[in-house]
């Protein structure tokens, strides 16, 4: 996997490559969050600020803020539409109005315009899902998440993979309260001296309800990981892939296991299937800058786990339509 060493964000100067990478977990709760970050670089608080804001501008950093885990707050699903190439255009600015849909990226294949959805209810997502079909005049693919081996740990720009990290399986549903701040959570951190005073001020609540809840939403696993949010093409990682492949059912979890942890894989998940249209439960995602070299190492995690017995198929990304945090509240 290639580094992003040679990126003009990763090399202008060396706290600017630890900010971007050293920040994608790990935010501070504090009051003043970029002022620790600042001390802990040898910064000022303003100059973080404004690298942030320069970065956002550029599309470098989606957001800075929480990345929930799949199906603790709400429900999510993976789903695919097979769109006449001369509609494409058209069908994913559909796709993308809805606001419960946060991905959305056209693919080299059959099912080329893929898409996750995430909504406060089964019924909710159900229903989306519906209006979509009703809307476009075509019938989606869900593809419901079974279990996650590694997901949105965040992204190493030295090594391309992020830490993995054992994580119990919890669902909330959350209080009133808890929605009024992730409807607010959705929008990312404020880029101001005191950040957790503005999201109490717009859900009614204290700096330190807030503070004690993202803390506790991260020791129980629901909050996946508090940070920077990168965009991985602006980054020069352009040649990415999700490849699949069909495990039989009784193999997946401990294949899985395996290419989870292997270099390169981003991430790693189980889905479940959707005969006769979609047979396959293993995914994993592979970004890179060049493209035969990410075909060559999907090839070499094939032959190293043995999957080359079953059959797989691997799905490069070409445009993003959107990409955004996880709506909730």
């Amino acid at each position: 996997m290639d580094s992003l060493l040679d990126t003009p964000h990763a090399t202008a100067t060396g706290w600017r490559f630890e900010l971007l990478n050293g920040f994608q977990r790990d935010f501070p709760l504090d009051a003043r969050p970029y002022r620790v970050i600042a001390e802990r670089l040898g910064l000022d608080e303003a100059c973080v600020l404004d690298t942030l804001d320069e970065w956002q501008r550029e599309g470098v950093v989606s957001r800075v803020g929480a990345v929930f885990r799949p199906n603790t707050v709400g429900r999510s699903t993976l789903a695919a539409l097979a769109v006449p190439p001369e509609r494409l255009q058209a069908v994913a600015a559909q796709v993308s109005a809805w606001p419960q849909v946060n991905h959305n990226y056209e693919r080299e294949h059959g099912y080329n315009l893929w898409f996750v959805v995430a909504a406060n209810s089964q019924r909710e997502l159900n229903t989306t899902l519906r209006h979509i079909r009703e809307q476009t005049g075509l019938t989606p693919l869900s593809l419901p998440l079974v279990r996650d081996y590694h997901i949105d740990l965040g992204f190493d720009l030295r090594h391309g993979r992020a830490p993995r990290a054992a994580m119990p399986r919890i669902q909330i549903d959350p209080t009133p309260l808890q929605r009024l701040l992730l409807a607010e959570l959705h929008k990312g951190l404020p880029l101001v001296q005191t950040p957790y005073r503005h999201l109490a001020f717009a859900t009614g609540q204290s700096e330190a309800f807030i503070l004690g809840q993202l803390d506790a939403w991260q020791r129980m696993g629901v909050i996946r990981r508090m940070g920077l949010v990168l965009r991985h093409r602006e980054l020069g990682y352009t040649a990415n892939a999700m490849a699949v492949w069909d495990v039989p059912d009784e193999q997946v979890d401990e294949v899985g296991a395996r290419l989870s942890t292997q270099p390169g894989v981003t991430l790693c998940y189980r889905r479940r299937r959707s005969l006769p249209d979609w047979r396959y439960n293993l995914f994993c995602m592979v970004h890179g800058q060049d493209r035969e070299r990410v075909s060559g190492l999907i090839d070499e995690l094939s032959r190293r786990l043995g999957l080359g017995e079953h059959a797989h198929a691997v799905l490069f990304s070409r445009q993003r339509f959107k990409q955004c945090g996880a709506r909730y509240g």
